[in-house]
């Protein structure tokens, strides 16, 4: 098989961040416990996995508190085209739409997602100039919990409608879908970052959600 190259674009638990304790906590996993380096050494050598993950990155907005540079959807064009030619974009978004200060229904945060999905497959950042493959992968539910609690506040009950949601954005699209809600929780230190333990069961889960969709 040749070799093939996935982009994982997404936010502060694309990064690895680890629960954070107080407002200015940036602490990080260690590389070799973050996701994507899960899932590429799942996946093997025939796998170049690239890690994009930008703490406090939205799906659409532009934040009008931490900065216009956590727009999600701003950065994605520049990620396609550095990175290129692309296999496989997974994308890994929507927690940060939830945060209170953007006041958006579970409804509004997938749409968001879908218009990421929408302008990865208008890309030319695929091989041979097509668009690239894309896995919607619904982020874990977060909680209301410590030091983040009033960032998103009336996030909790929204969350858990989020991965339905994006699930039917992926069917409409006609692009791939997993759900990490259904393999990992948040740390309840913060309600919102993964655990290593929850890394290493995204990781995996996304490894066989990678090798379904290149299986022939």
């Amino acid at each position: 098989m040749a070799a093939r190259t996935i982009l994982c674009f997404g936010d502060s638990n694309t990064h690895g961040t680890c629960a954070m304790r107080t407002a200015s906590d940036r602490r990080r996993h260690p590389r070799a416990e973050r996701w994507p380096t899960v899932m590429a050494a799942d996946l093997e050598a025939d796998w170049e996995v690239i890690a994009e993950g930008h703490p406090g990155r939205t799906a659409i907005f532009a934040d009008p508190i931490e900065g216009p540079h956590k727009n999600g959807q701003a950065a994605l064009p520049v990620l396609l085209e550095t990175h290129r030619p692309l296999d496989l974009v997974i994308v890994m978004l929507g927690t940060n739409d939830l945060k209170a200060r953007f006041g958006q229904s579970a409804y509004d945060v997938a749409l968001g997602v879908r218009r990421l999905a929408c302008d990865i497959q208008a890309s030319d950042s695929g091989p041979g100039a097509a668009a690239p493959e894309v896995l919607l992968a619904a982020p874990a539910c977060v909680r209301e919990a410590g030091v983040l609690a009033q960032t998103f506040a009336g996030a909790e009950a929204k969350s858990v409608e989020v991965p339905r949601l994006i699930a039917a954005v992926a069917e409409r699209q006609g692009v791939h879908f997993a759900d990490m809600s259904a393999v990992a929780e948040v740390d309840p230190v913060d309600g919102v970052h993964l655990s290593s333990a929850a890394h290493a069961a995204i990781g995996a889960a996304l490894a066989t959600a990678v090798r379904e969709i290149f299986k022939d």
